[in-house]
């Protein structure tokens, strides 16, 4: 349940930079319901504040993911490609999943392709909770490629919900991207 945004919430209190729930829980956050199971959490934060976070979350472990496995993060900072990290809180064992993302000159820049850019200051929403989460249509930009079943699920709980100038950069997005994806012509 959101509940569980409401935790990782907690988790983040006295965290005063960006960042915000990501993935399909960002959807939920973004509709205002729970509307599939999740079998994880993830947030963003920006690449820039990755030892604040860590600082915050100084009751974690981290391994950063590395080529498909994870590796113990220490101490250095962390440059792309490594964009990933896996956090287990050392008392309770929770689990949180942590996405750096870049942003330069008032624009986040999405990894996979720099010439897809978002305004920085739109990146991050909040629920009628308080709840800070991921814009859905980054969110979804970064589910479209090899699509699931969740990820369709989630692209039609909010497609009708987003505003016109948002359709129009996921469609835009989505064209340089994935040119052949069927979200293209469901915007």
């Amino acid at each position: 349940m959101i509940l569980l945004c409401r935790k990782v919430a907690e988790w983040m209190d006295g965290y005063d930079r960006p960042w915000g729930i990501a993935g399909g829980w960002a959807i939920d956050l973004f509709v205002g319901n729970e509307t599939r199971d999740h079998s994880d959490i993830e947030i963003a934060v920006l690449r820039e504040d990755q030892h604040r976070m860590k600082n915050v979350l100084a009751g974690w472990s981290f391994q950063k993911a590395v080529k498909g496995e994870l590796v113990k993060w220490e101490t250095e900072t962390l440059e792309l490609p490594i964009h990933e990290l896996h956090g287990i809180h050392k008392k309770s064992g929770e689990r949180l999943e942590v996405l750096m993302n870049e942003v330069e000159d008032g624009r986040w820049i999405f990894r996979r392709d720099p010439t897809i850019t978002f305004p920085s200051s739109k990146l991050f929403l909040i629920s009628d909770d308080g709840i800070p989460y991921l814009h859905p249509v980054v969110a979804l930009l970064y589910k479209a490629k090899n699509s699931r079943e969740k990820d369709h699920a989630d692209f039609h709980a909010v497609k009708d919900l987003l505003r016109y100038d948002d359709k129009i950069w996921l469609c835009e997005a989505l064209e340089i991207h994935v040119p052949s994806h069927p979200w293209i012509s469901q915007l």
